[in-house]
């Protein structure tokens, strides 16, 4: 009886703790930083947000836009096509760190970020040119990612967890790995790359998803496995929440979210941040 009533005091006293430890509500008019790549930005999702730079496809439609909307928050949005983590922590040419947007009244913050770091995109780019027919002055050649390259995204992407706990010690921190852009086995004709290429892009998208993972665990951050979610909705799935090679005008890029892809990122974080 004694073991019992201790056991029932002591749950009695965690109890409170972890309520208090949940994450706080965003209340309405909160300030909402989010920060990232094209996979944020959501070039040619929408229109571009006016006023804003050119070069990064600030889609009015990607998923911060949704989000923001639907809590009411006050979005200050960072992203920008082609960043890497080193444009988060520090300038691009004109463009400021995108971690200046982040303060200490921020509640909210967001970050997709990595993959322009190990060529990701650009490799699946350089793949579909190596099958063309005719060869594209444009395209860029396949650059296999160094370890130590990986190695520092997964360091500058702690540093960045850290520079905005530092920044704004009330906000909650949210990574939102990349949304699946291959198909998870065989070939796809709305992605048709060689199927050394398609092995090494899975690998390579496996381990960013991976580092991303291990980031948000290692520093108390929040991960959506966006990757994970979207994994049935690849190209040549039934309903595709990418794009393959070719994109619908309003409907994003070539291999990257469409409209109903970051229809579904905003659905799957208004859930976690619930």
């Amino acid at each position: 009886m004694i073991r019992l009533g201790w056991a029932l005091a002591v749950c009695a006293l965690l109890a409170p703790v972890a309520s208090s430890a949940r994450p706080p509500k965003l209340a309405e008019g909160a300030r909402y930083v989010a920060m990232g790549s094209s996979f944020a930005a959501g070039p040619g999702v929408g229109p571009t947000t006016p006023g804003t730079p050119a070069r990064c496809g600030r889609g009015t439609l990607n998923y911060p836009n949704l989000v923001a909307a639907k809590f009411k928050l006050k979005l200050v949005d960072a992203t920008c096509s082609g960043a890497t983590t080193e444009h988060v922590l520090g300038p691009w040419s004109e463009l400021p760190p995108q971690i200046e947007s982040v303060d200490a009244a921020t509640k909210l913050v967001t970050i997709t970020i990595g993959g322009n770091d190990v060529a990701f995109v650009g490799n699946i780019s350089a793949a579909l040119c190596e099958q063309a027919p005719t060869p594209d002055t444009r395209c860029g050649r396949w650059r296999t990612a160094t370890e130590a390259e990986w190695q520092g995204d997964e360091e500058r992407m702690r540093k960045i967890v850290r520079e905005v706990r530092r920044l704004a010690p009330d906000a909650r921190i949210v990574l939102v790995d990349y949304i699946t852009v291959l198909p998870a086995a065989g070939k796809c004709p709305a992605l048709p790359i060689s199927d050394e290429r398609l092995t090494e892009s899975r690998a390579a998208a496996k381990r960013l998803a991976g580092i991303t993972a291990k980031v948000a665990r290692d520093e108390g951050a929040e991960l959506l496995r966006f990757s994970e979610t979207s994994r049935r909705h690849a190209p040549c799935s039934p309903k595709p929440w990418s794009n393959g090679s070719v994109a619908l005008p309003g409907d994003g890029i070539p291999i990257h979210p469409s409209r109903l892809g970051h229809e579904a990122a905003a659905k799957s974080l208004a859930r976690l941040l619930r």
